[in-house]
């Protein structure tokens, strides 16, 4: 099934999203930059009834009283679809297919396991804050391990040896375990499908990154760069694959992703 491939895409687009916000704080912290989005003033004409009940959105997900998603912004989201699978297709995957070539796909991969060992504060936060013990300790565990035994994530002995596998856990599922919802769908530059919860959200995710403490700006830009590129290596042919198989890839994506953070809070 085509939309199951896609919530196998989720868990490693996660670390791709969150690195390449964390790539534009940085680039707005040392270059001064301040990039304001706006869509045509025609399509938010139209929806301007649906921003005076901006405030009850995020008590529901958002839709109508006939069930389809309220998509307001959706002039906006479709431009921007676009405009992100543009990129993709001709700058990423470029630069995602040499860099294919000169790093074997099994040293990519515990790449992406080290990258990945280095979001254990915010799994394991947020899993505190949803009362999620287990996972809570597992986390605590797998990061112990994996950072010692398996160097610094490069490998995954937890999960070899005890069968501690990582659970996807961020503010925006914090929320949501908490009743908020996600508010209307919003497709943000080069990161690609979001809500309004979920935006939001990726602010104190980003706090929680410990590298930033740890290393100066060149180098979290640095490492930052590299988990996108690396993560995007590993998952642009599946991207490719579900958009050029959807009847309307906008469509799709979008409710593809609501319905991966849907499971994902109720897990």
């Amino acid at each position: 099934m085509i939309r199951k491939r896609y919530l196998v895409l989720c868990g490693r687009i996660r670390v791709l999203r969150i690195a390449l916000t964390a790539a534009g704080v940085l680039l707005c912290v040392t270059t001064g930059a301040n990039v304001a989005w706006s869509a045509d003033e025609s399509v938010h004409a139209e929806d301007t009834a649906e921003f005076d009940a901006f405030g009850d959105e995020f008590g529901r997900d958002a839709h109508d009283g006939g069930g389809r998603a309220r998509d307001p912004l959706q002039g906006y989201n479709r431009l921007m679809h676009g405009f992100n699978h543009t990129t993709y297709r001709w700058v990423f995957r470029p630069v995602a297919r040499g860099y294919r070539k000169v790093v074997p796909r099994q040293a990519r991969v515990a790449l992406g396991r080290a990258f990945g060992n280095l979001g254990f504060p915010v799994r394991f936060v947020n899993s505190v804050l949803q009362f999620k013990i287990k996972k809570s300790g597992i986390e605590a565990g797998r990061f112990l391990i994996n950072t010692t035994v398996g160097v610094v994530g490069l490998f995954d002995p937890a999960d070899q040896w005890f069968d501690w596998r990582a659970s996807p856990e961020d503010f925006g599922q914090t929320l949501g375990y908490y009743g908020l919802g996600g508010g209307f769908p919003i497709v943000l530059p080069l990161l690609g499908h979001n809500n309004m919860r979920d935006t939001v959200s990726l602010l104190p995710d980003w706090m929680l990154n410990p590298v930033p403490y740890f290393a100066n700006s060149d180098a979290t830009l640095a490492i930052t760069v590299g988990d996108s590129v690396n993560a995007f290596s590993l998952t642009d042919d599946i991207y490719f694959k579900l958009h050029d198989e959807a009847l309307d890839p906008y469509i799709f994506f979008r409710d593809a992703y609501k319905q991966n953070r849907n499971n994902l809070i109720a897990e």
